[in-house]
């Protein structure tokens, strides 16, 4: 049965849901009266069978439809809820690497222009800390073997930390707080380290070249 066959029942079903007894009655009743109960009675009572069940039809195609539209709902709702999940996770890792960037550097000097990144704010602290261009190629290849020019870089079995491999790590809080994610910083500290015992970064490298370390 279609739901627009149902639907033409349903008007006479609001109807004869009040009074359908009644009109079986009526109609005995009339029957009686006429001679015609017989017939008559068993049309009214066959026709009323056939109203019940497309009510009942009526009704079980009703509350499949509300199933169907509760478990739409459910999936949107799970839907909703994943795509809330991925945004709050994104926004915590788009927080955690901001957290962890190091910050901003200014200026690079266009003599350091052959550098990029950390070696490139290593180029400009050199000059800063009094040192010649000539001595960026020790200390490319110095922090290059120590590190990589990687700020995070920590050797457990010596507790070294940071692009210049300061042992312990917290050395370089001299410089600033921020020495656990800033390349400023440690290079800052690195390159005092470097010129109060080797003078140079050549000569520090030169030490790293014959001992292995600086």
């Amino acid at each position: 049965m279609t739901v627009s066959r149902i639907g033409v029942r349903v008007a006479a079903l609001a109807l004869l849901a009040v009074g359908v007894t009644g009109g079986i009655y009526l109609n005995s009743d009339s029957d009686s009266r006429t001679g015609n109960g017989g017939s008559e009675v068993s049309a009214n009572a066959a026709e009323n069978d056939i109203l019940k069940q497309d009510l009942a039809e009526w009704a079980s195609l009703t509350a499949e439809q509300k199933a169907k539209q509760a478990e739409a709902a459910a999936k949107a709702a799970a839907e909703a809820k994943a795509a809330a999940d991925r945004a709050k996770a994104a926004e915590a890792e788009a927080s955690r690497r901001t957290a962890n960037r190091p910050p901003d550097y200014g200026p690079i000097p266009s003599s350091c222009k052959a550098y990029t990144g950390a070696k490139a704010i290593g180029c400009a602290e050199l000059l800063k800390a009094g040192f010649g261009l000539d001595q960026m190629p020790c200390l490319d290849k110095l922090w290059t073997r120590e590190s990589h020019w990687n700020y995070k870089s920590y050797n457990s079995s010596s507790g070294a930390y940071g692009i210049p491999q300061a042992v312990p790590g917290s050395k370089m809080g001299t410089v600033a707080a921020d020495w656990k994610t800033n390349p400023a910083t440690q290079i800052i500290w690195g390159l005092g380290y470097i010129k109060n015992r080797y003078k140079t970064p050549c000569g520090a490298w030169q030490h790293s070249e014959d001992e292995g370390w600086y």
